[in-house]
């Protein structure tokens, strides 16, 4: 009975390994073969069993390279600003990984795969190349199908809302259901205002935005916390109301300067960021023959005509200032004068008339000097400038502006004037061929049409153009033309569309 061997195994299995122990030389071979075929084998040496070992393999998870990929403008480096997550921290689609800065825009790179981090190439403050790894994410096998291109993502197009990479001024942290309404109403995720956690957007958020958009007014929210009224004590000895006593205006608080520091050392850092931007941008402007060209513009009659308006506005939630009245009139005169809203080529050989109005604004803020523009100029309403206004500096003073917002722009306004100063010596922004600096508002005496000596409210303009395609009398004229619609802002009205 030591004989009778009990074996689990296929029949032509069995008879293929008594074949091969027939063979002592190929012992080693019958082992292996045991050891990849059959995980539970036993010899046929007579009154003995034998168990080999069972080996099993565990598939290792893929680890994915996340590379930075081409951004766009000719960007080659990034500066890593900062990390949303360390190694060892567990991501997953859509999640933010880090935001890097261009020369031209703030990036939030997000998460292609749902994974692990087991590496970070980079520093804060170090320089990342296109094309080179950010982070190691180990991922599942089944979410790697074979090598992929890196996304970017512009703030351009809704549906792109769930491409992996993404340039924005905005972090857009939204759950799907927020995406899906923003993209049914074609509301761009990047230039809404987040007021949830860590700035993530809320459905509340997309209808406000709506809203301002439409100039429709919404209903108080459901979610919005109401604060009843402090109840009113009342005096137990008698039962008359007393008058409601005059509260003080609330104080406004002074800004805090802070003290500037002396360290007595030389201080020496290298040029990053907008600073590099500005620097290759004001080198070609150097070659550019600028012309310049001064003016005064009477705005007494804007004045009033804004503060008749000024109320409207607020009451659907936007600031009217007087900058949208300043880019409308731009934008019509424009329209009389098209090589003032061209471009030039290099070789100086080919002029090309833009056939939209993309009026840039020179704002002031921490990063340095940013020109956002206002696209279509010549298709919006005054409102709506100021609407579109009212967006680019919320997200120009929280540093959030994107790379649409920056690029584009054919024509430029910078109103110095807002910090002081009444006339300035513009610098040109290539490719563009003219710029408008304004100067501040000021209360002067002028002689009205009865040579009476009354009270104007004189604004100084000053203006630059490239004098290789534009001549002296082009830029006065477009300059009066302007300056007439400014004085007479119900001349507008017959030409606004």
């Amino acid at each position: 009975m030591a004989a009778v061997i009990t074996v689990r195994a296929p029949f032509a299995f069995m008879r293929r390994l008594v074949s091969l122990r027939l063979h002592k030389h190929c012992c080693l071979k019958v082992q292996t073969a045991c050891l990849v075929y059959q995980p539970h084998s036993y010899s046929l040496i007579s009154g003995q069993q034998q168990r080999f070992f069972r080996t099993s393999y565990v598939a290792a998870r893929p680890v994915m390279p996340f590379k930075l990929s081409d951004i766009g403008e000719g960007i080659m480096e990034v500066t890593v600003k900062e990390w949303y997550v360390k190694e060892g921290d567990k991501v997953s689609q859509f999640d933010s990984i880090c935001e890097v800065q261009s020369d031209k825009a703030s990036v939030t790179i997000t998460s292609r795969y749902d994974g692990i981090i087991r590496k970070l190439y980079y520093d804060v403050d170090s320089i990342a190349l296109v094309g080179t790894p950010l982070v190691d994410i180990e991922t599942d096998a089944g979410q790697v199908e074979g090598p992929q291109e890196d996304v970017v993502e512009t703030p351009a197009m809704s549906h792109e809302e769930h491409t992996h990479q993404e340039i924005k001024g905005l972090k857009t942290q939204a759950t799907p259901a927020v995406r899906r309404l923003a993209m049914e109403n074609t509301v761009k995720l990047s230039e809404v205002i987040g007021t949830g956690k860590d700035g993530r957007i809320l459905k509340e958020d997309i209808l406000n935005f709506i809203a301002r958009q439409t100039g429709a007014i919404l209903p108080p929210s459901p979610f919005q916390e109401i604060c009843p009224p402090p109840p009113a004590s009342v005096a137990p000895s008698t039962s008359a109301v007393k008058p409601r006593e005059k509260t003080p205006p609330p104080s406004v608080p002074t800004p805090v300067v802070p003290k500037p520091v002396f360290t007595g050392k030389d201080r020496t850092e290298p040029i990053k960021g907008f600073q590099k931007a500005m620097v290759r941008t004001m080198s070609a402007a150097l070659k550019i023959p600028h012309f310049g060209y001064k003016d005064e513009v009477d705005l007494s009659q804007l004045v009033r005509l804004r503060s008749e308006l000024k109320g409207l506005a607020e009451s659907r939630g936007v600031k009217l200032s007087y900058m949208p009245f300043f880019i409308k009139a731009a934008s019509l005169s424009l329209l009389h004068f098209p090589i003032l809203n061209s471009s030039l080529d290099e070789n100086c050989t080919n002029i090309t008339y833009k056939a939209a109005h993309n009026i840039g604004l020179a704002m002031d803020t921490n990063q340095g000097l940013l020109v956002p523009n206002v696209k279509n100029v010549q298709m919006l309403s005054v409102f709506e400038l100021a609407v579109e206004l009212n967006r680019l500096q919320t997200l120009g003073s929280s540093g959030q502006l994107g790379t649409v917002d920056l690029t584009g722009g054919t024509f430029t306004l910078s109103n110095i004037g807002s910090i002081g100063g009444t006339y300035a010596k513009p610098v040109i922004l290539p490719p563009e061929v003219a710029i408008g600096a304004l100067g501040k508002i000021q209360v002067l005496p002028r002689f009205n049409h009865k040579d009476e000596v009354v009270k104007a409210h004189i604004m100084n303009v000053s203006w630059s153009a490239d004098h290789r395609i534009i001549d002296g009398a082009t830029m006065c004229r477009f300059s009066n033309m302007w300056r007439s619609y400014l004085e007479n802002p119900a001349t507008m009205v017959l030409d606004l569309k």
